[in-house]
């Protein structure tokens, strides 16, 4: 199958990290000035950690149509038949637990129009469990494809997470793998897809988002 590249490249750095990384290691070379290395070492491990939580690389884009591509990093935490609560209907849902050291930026899965977008503010529990689709704080993003297909992409914000960053509004056109979003300091992502759909992922897979195939559409 032939790949692209995702749509909106960006640098290697996701935007919303150069704040951070500026004062993490104005930080660490403030501390080597002061102290030297040793003194300054918990300082740079710090501004390391900083820099790799907002790497943000750009993606081998698989075509198809048809195919629903990963919207986070992270893994598989609950793949089965559900109730998707913000269309009243059954469906099929697919929950990525992104942890501190996955890429946290959030990318559409299919090509189409923001129907509508809901935003839930909520607690803020482990986001690895599955009470965190209905407590936590969240964003909700409801996408019709070309062929009328309805997938509901949910921003779930984690245990230390505490903000969650959404680009896109109604009525806005995105494009399969277009970087839409960002959920700083861990997460999840639930993806709500029709029943027809053929499921490409198992339960525990470790997925790439905007690169590893997640479902076809019928």
């Amino acid at each position: 199958m032939p790949e692209i590249l995702a749509p909106g490249r960006h640098p290697l750095v996701a935007r919303e990290g150069w704040g951070h990384i500026a004062v993490s290691v104005t930080a660490a070379a403030a501390a080597s000035w002061r102290w030297g290395p040793l003194g300054s070492a918990p300082f740079w491990f710090i501004a390391l950690f900083v820099v790799q939580f907002f790497r943000d690389p750009v993606r081998p884009l698989p075509q198809g149509s048809r195919l629903v591509v990963c919207p986070a990093d992270g893994r598989i935490v609950a793949l089965g038949r559900a109730h998707d609560p913000y269309l009243d209907r059954p469906a099929l849902r697919v929950s990525i637990f992104m942890n501190i050291f996955n890429v946290h930026s959030n990318r559409s899965p299919v090509e189409g129009l923001v129907q509508k977008r809901w935003y839930q503010p909520g607690t803020f529990v482990n986001a690895a469990l599955d009470k965190a689709s209905e407590r936590n704080e969240r964003n909700a993003l409801w996408l019709r494809t070309d062929s009328g297909a309805d997938i509901v992409v949910v921003q779930i914000a984690g245990l230390i997470a505490r903000r969650i960053l959404c680009y896109v509004t109604e009525a806005a056109h995105v494009e399969r793998g277009q970087r839409y979003g960002f959920i700083r300091f861990g997460s999840r992502v639930d993806l709500y897809l029709p029943e027809d759909a053929a499921l490409r992922v198992a339960l525990g897979d470790k997925v790439h988002g905007g690169q590893d195939i997640v479902a076809m559409l019928a």
